[in-house]
């Protein structure tokens, strides 16, 4: 990551190649790979060949959704991930037995959960915080966000596109930003003007940071690069 005002972004639902060489060359800091139900989802064998050809220091991540603990770590070591993505029900049990076992964990809750206010007993490194219907790609009310980013560095995804980027990260000031429908052509293919506007925007607001965000904390408030070092 750049200065202590660049925003982490991550490209979610990636599912070739072509869109995650894309990403990475843009700026992209971590690409999200689906392994749950969706129009998105991928296979464990295509994407350890996607990350098998990417630089070394993107945060990979794979996504569940109450899928088995143990499949889930085995899932993110075998490939060489650097992160799990629990989007399900996933206890706090379940959540930091994963996250002893794995890189980088980031735990989704949908916006208004009364999960966010004991969002430490789940032992995740990041917060993802996405619309109450989570993976709808729909916007929410930000206001709901007010507060959570003082919990854990917390990741804003839901609906966000290169129009309303700028707006969400200087209303909500979060650590990073989440996308996957909105720079999409179709489901799972990334469309190359709006991945490069989203981009440029979200590199270009401008938050207002408290003194929690200052110095380096804001730059890796968890250094998965550090393996690498």
């Amino acid at each position: 990551m750049g200065d202590d005002s660049t925003v982490f972004i991550k490209i979610c639902g990636i599912t070739c190649v072509e869109d995650a060489l894309l990403a990475t060359a843009l700026g992209a800091d971590a690409l999200g790979f689906i392994f749950a139900s969706s129009q998105r989802q991928v296979s464990e064998r295509v994407v350890r060949d996607i990350v098998g050809q990417l630089p070394p220091d993107v945060m990979t991540v794979g996504v569940f959704r109450n899928t088995g603990k143990a499949r889930v770590v085995e899932t993110v070591n075998r490939i060489g991930l650097r992160a799990a993505q629990l989007h399900g029900s996933e206890s706090p049990a379940t959540t930091s037995w994963v996250a002893a076992r794995v890189p980088v964990t980031i735990r989704a809750l949908p916006a208004g959960s009364p999960d966010v206010d004991r969002f430490d007993e789940f032992g995740a490194d990041l917060l993802l915080l996405d619309a109450p219907v989570p993976g709808s790609g729909e916007v929410f009310d930000w206001a709901m966000a007010d507060g959570s980013s003082s919990v854990r560095p917390m990741l804003l995804a839901g609906g966000l596109t290169p129009d309303n980027v700028v707006e969400a990260i200087e209303r909500v000031d979060p650590y990073g930003v989440d996308v996957a429908s909105g720079v999409e052509s179709e489901p799972g293919r990334k469309d190359p003007r709006l991945l490069r506007a989203f981009m440029a925007n979200a590199r270009s607001a401008c938050p207002v940071r408290g003194e929690e965000y200052q110095g380096d904390q804001l730059n890796r408030p968890f250094d998965w690069q550090q393996d690498e070092q």
